[in-house]
C-alpha cells in the first residue's frame, strides 16, 4: 500500500492576517494523523488567487506530498478562488472525487450543492478542494478516505495498484 504523505492549506484573510484562527487545517491534520497519514506541509494563505497558486505549485514541485488538502474560499463569496487557482495548477480533473463530497455533504444539509471545490492531479499530486468548515472539511476527507490509498497508488504508478481494482 502507498505510504500517503499529505499537505494542508487554509485559504482565509482573516486567518492569514491573525485576526481569526484557523480551525480548519488543525482539524484536518489531526484527522488525517488518526489515519497513519504523515503531513509534509501546513501553511495559511489569503483568498488571492496569486497566493494559493504560488503554495501549490511550491509545494507541488518540492515533490514530498503525494496528496493536497486546501480548506476554505470554495463559497460564492467574491473573494472565494480557491477552485480558480486550483484549475490553474491542475494538469488533470477528477470530478468523481468532488462529486462525491458534494453528494455526500448534500445528505447532511442542501448548503453542500453551493460548493465549488475541484480536484484534479498535478504531477504526482491530488489536489482536493475542502470546505472552510472544519466539521464540514473533516466529514469530507472521511467520506474519501477508503478510496485514497488506492488512488495514490495509481497516482505513483505502483506496479501492485491494478490489483485493486
Amino acid at each position: 500500500m502507498a505510504e500517503i504523505h499529505a499537505a494542508v492549506l487554509t485559504v482565509s484573510d482573516r486567518s492569514f492576517a491573525g485576526t481569526r484562527e484557523d480551525f480548519s487545517g488543525p482539524a484536518i491534520i489531526d484527522l488525517l494523523k488518526t489515519q497513519g497519514i504523515e503531513l509534509t506541509h501546513y501553511s495559511i494563505v489569503p483568498d488571492d488567487r496569486e497566493s494559493i497558486i504560488s503554495q501549490l505549485s511550491d509545494w507541488i514541485n518540492e515533490g514530498s506530498s503525494n496528496i493536497i488538502f486546501t480548506t476554505g474560499g470554495t463559497g460564492f463569496s467574491p473573494h472565494d478562488v480557491t477552485p480558480e487557482a486550483t484549475k490553474t495548477i491542475i494538469e488533470r480533473e477528477t470530478p468523481g472525487i468532488s462529486e462525491f463530497i458534494r453528494a455526500r455533504s448534500a445528505e447532511k444539509t442542501p448548503h453542500a450543492i453551493l460548493s465549488r471545490a475541484v480536484s484534479g492531479i498535478c504531477k504526482n499530486c491530488l489536489i482536493i478542494n475542502l470546505p472552510g468548515s472544519p466539521k464540514a472539511a473533516c466529514e469530507s476527507v472521511q467520506f474519501i478516505f477508503p478510496v485514497l490509498p488506492h488512488a495514490i497508488e495509481l497516482l505513483l504508478d505502483q506496479p501492485d495498484s491494478e490489483k485493486n481494482h
